[in-house]
């Protein structure tokens, strides 16, 4: 008789046992990770705020003696002003533009929405640039706003109108992309007027979508610095009353009082959205007809007509700016020249601020992709301690809420305390990397959360019944799957890390000035052509890894996504 000695397979329980172990402490572990980096930046504003300058508490007297000061009360009043114009003007023209889109059948649609979404490459200085080069004492137009100066309320409308565009375009094209044809057709057989159809169906429909887009625009708006900053003039807001009281006066303490205020809007623009998503309905079920746009010779002209008017806007407002840094002096010598590229012979950072910027965009693409895979697919797809499983939900969301700018002085606060163990990694490239993962965790995440759930979740059952560990089912079958989905992502955050401003305007050196802060400085001395050439590096250099990206993202699905096109 013979005996065979060999290693007894663990019972499927104790493996599905062992599985979630590993899965709960990576929970735990990124709860502490994302408290550390989203949380304690935040509560350190709080905190900041309750406390004079000289150290001693403060409650909320101090706040309350801030927001009563009248400079302040001027900012505010005219942050909220300019939020609401631009709202006004964006929100209308965007919802034109998707509706050209995607409800008619104009030529050239998807060159329109290339140059639509194009102000995503640029830093939200370049348009401020090309409207000083426009409508400034010295620009080609400058006769055209009559009485009015570009310096102040009117210029900074318009370069927030630039800067905001494309957000509000890409939420109201995902809005207006799907509708119901049975809709139209029975509002059709009722005598509806093309009108009355649009008012009661289309825009009925949207509804959601245009809340998103004005309370996004609004937020944006309130707490964006760049525009302010190069074009404002003499008109002050908040984002630069922060600024001047954090960098010009080194008042950290008022400095986070205002960072409350800018907190604010935000979190209301948050509430308010999440309130109208409860009650936003599927428009698509299992019955619904897609609808297909008819050829309308009238209505096709005229909405061409309006998005060459608006293209030739945004292309005016980043195209003067490139344009100006190739000419030896606008608008006296347009002559090309290439000295304006010649950056360390100028102050603001030179070459070294570009490379900085390429390597923090890389690392933030790279690291922050894993990161937030991981956060979702640790949510979306293991089953994790439900204690764990919500704080990571909320700790995941709250940067969709905070400004950059007040996240990055929370990094100030937080991360330059002494009694901070974490303090070695102030003033360092790493802190950066991570306040910009931090900064656009909330978009990336939900993006990837959306395609998880898509995936049928019997595939990580099926695993568990073969005994095959989540990081063998994940790594083999999820991931392939949502190669796009990582791919947007990426992309997302390396075009997002390049023209950034607010969230790092606080926490560089001369060792890590970033191109985007170079193009603030460099016109800050004066140097406006340099600075039109720095903020022409960034478009370009994000448009070409966005389309690097793009090419391998085609290479790589044609060899990951076959399952689809064998489906279909």
């Amino acid at each position: 008789m013979s005996i065979s000695i060999g290693i007894r397979k663990p019972a499927p329980a104790l493996v599905r046992s062992a599985d979630e172990q590993i899965a709960g402490m990576l929970a735990w572990l990124l709860v502490i990770v994302l408290t550390l980096f989203i949380a304690g930046p935040l509560v350190s504003i709080f905190v900041k705020a309750l406390h004079a300058r000289d150290g001693s508490f403060a409650g909320f007297s101090q706040i309350l003696q801030v927001i009563a000061e009248p400079r302040l009360l001027a900012a505010a009043g005219n942050s909220v002003l300019l939020a609401l114009v631009t709202t006004a003007i964006v929100v209308p023209m965007a919802l034109a533009f998707a509706f050209a889109m995607t409800r008619s059948r104009m030529a050239g649609r998807s060159v329109f929405r290339l140059i639509g979404l194009s102000p995503l490459l640029a830093p939200s200085l370049m348009p401020a640039i090309s409207l000083v080069y426009l409508f400034g004492n010295q620009g080609i137009l400058k006769g055209w706003l009559g009485p009015l100066s570009i310096y102040g309320f009117p210029g900074i409308v318009m370069g927030e109108v630039f800067y905001t565009f494309p957000h509000a375009l890409l939420i109201l094209t995902a809005a207006l992309s799907v509708a119901d044809a049975r809709l139209y057709e029975a509002a059709e057989a009722l005598g509806a007027s093309r009108m009355r159809r649009f008012l009661t169906v289309t825009l009925l429909n949207a509804r959601y979508g245009m809340v998103s887009a004005a309370t996004l625009v609004f937020a944006m708006v309130v707490t964006d610095f760049g525009v302010p900053k190069v074009i404002g003039g003499q008109t002050n807001v908040l984002a630069l009353e922060a600024y001047k009281q954090v960098i010009g006066q080194q008042n950290f303490n008022k400095g986070a009082v205002i960072g409350l205020l800018l907190l604010l809007p935000a979190v209301i623009s948050f509430l308010v959205e999440r309130r109208i998503s409860r009650r936003q309905g599927a428009t698509m079920t299992g019955k619904s007809v897609a609808y297909a746009p008819k050829s309308n010779t009238v209505r096709d002209a005229a909405l061409w007509m309006f998005c060459a008017f608006v293209s030739v806007f945004l292309i005016a407002l980043a195209g003067v700016a490139i344009a100006a840094a190739f000419m030896k002096l606008w608008p006296y010598n347009l002559s090309l020249t290439l000295n304006h590229f010649d950056f360390d012979q100028l102050d603001g950072g030179g070459w070294l601020a570009f490379r900085n910027s390429m390597m923090l965009s890389a690392l933030t693409s790279v690291a922050g992709t894993g990161l937030v895979f991981l956060t979702a697919y640790l949510v979306a797809k293991l089953p994790i301690p439900r204690m764990a499983s919500t704080l990571i939900r909320s700790l995941a969301l709250l940067p969709m809420a905070v400004p950059g700018m007040v996240l990055g002085l929370g990094y100030v606060l937080f991360f330059n305390a002494p009694g901070n163990p974490l303090n070695v990694l102030y003033a360092g490239m790493t802190l950066l990397v991570a306040s910009t993962v931090s900064h656009f965790h909330t978009t990336a995440y939900l993006t990837l959360v959306a395609s998880l759930r898509q995936i049928d979740g019997e595939i990580e059952a099926v695993a568990r019944s073969l005994q095959r560990p989540w990081w063998h089912t994940c790594m083999k079958v999820t991931l392939p799957m949502v190669v796009p989905s990582l791919l947007n992502v990426a992309r997302y955050l390396f075009v997002s890390s390049m023209t950034t401003v607010s969230c790092v305007i606080f926490l560089y050196t001369p060792d890590t000035v970033l191109a985007s802060v170079a193009v603030m400085n460099m016109d800050d001395a004066g140097d406006t052509a340099a600075a039109a050439a720095m903020a022409s590096l960034i478009f370009f250099s994000s448009l070409a890894v966005s389309l690097l990206i793009n090419a391998a993202g085609a290479m790589i699905e044609r060899r990951t996504q076959r399952w689809r096109s064998a489906r279909a």
